[in-house]
């Protein structure tokens, strides 16, 4: 368990390295050693995880998912509020995941899939909202593809206007009125008593979420957060 954690610890070094290089010089001109002077490792254990920058990169673009399953929901639509506000304070806390979203629209990393973070994201809403409408909690005109779509390039508008403006420190209420928008037009009017989309409970889960990612990395991992 001991060497899996410090394996773990080193993935995620090389990643925020490869991140905060990135960022800083653009993907174009980063170099591998750069990369390894940044986190002062061998060139061995950077190869061990991952083949080439391109890889590094994509591994940076994979952030933005959860590394932590969601909690299951007896209604299925609020795991679509969890997972947005989840990704909200990621977005607030973790230099990483802010990191995979400026990759993302970098114009200059041209030979890295730079869309997979977003088909990604709409994958992931879209599972929730096919559950949701075989459920019976959406109203009958929904289009699950369209509306999987809308929520994510909506998401991802309001964190660009939200950093440019704030450095996202309003997301959670951005995204609290994003929700209370779109769930009325999208939801039953039964289902809409019994889903949270309360600034509160973003909160709640961004505890648990740190929580759980901090046993999950081994317990006694330092604060990586900035």
């Amino acid at each position: 368990m001991a060497q899996q954690a410090r394996a773990i610890r080193t993935r995620r070094l090389l990643l925020e390295s490869a991140a905060s290089v990135f960022a800083e010089r653009g993907y174009e001109r980063t170099t591998i050693g750069e990369i390894l002077t940044r986190a002062g490792v061998t060139k061995g254990a950077l190869y061990f995880h991952f083949a080439s920058k391109e890889e590094l990169a994509l591994g940076v673009l994979e952030a933005q998912m959860l590394d932590v399953p969601l909690t299951p929901q007896d209604v299925k639509i609020q795991e679509l509020v969890d997972q947005a506000y989840l990704l909200t304070h990621r977005l607030q806390r973790d230099a990483l995941v802010r990191a995979s979203v400026a990759l993302a629209l970098d114009s200059g990393a041209s030979e890295v899939n730079r869309a997979a973070p977003f088909r990604a994201w709409i994958d992931q809403v879209s599972e929730i909202l096919t559950v949701a409408k075989a459920r019976g909690e959406l109203l009958l005109h929904v289009d699950v593809t369209d509306t999987a779509e809308f929520f994510s390039g909506a998401f991802s508008g309001i964190q660009a206007m939200s950093q440019i403006l704030c450095e996202r420190d309003d997301l959670a209420h951005r995204v609290a009125v994003l929700l209370q928008y779109v769930l009325p037009s999208i939801c039953t009017p039964v289902l809409l008593n019994r889903v949270d989309m309360s600034e509160d409970r973003a909160r709640r889960l961004g505890r648990e979420y740190d929580a759980n990612r901090l046993r999950r990395e081994g317990g006694g991992l330092a604060e990586v957060y900035s």
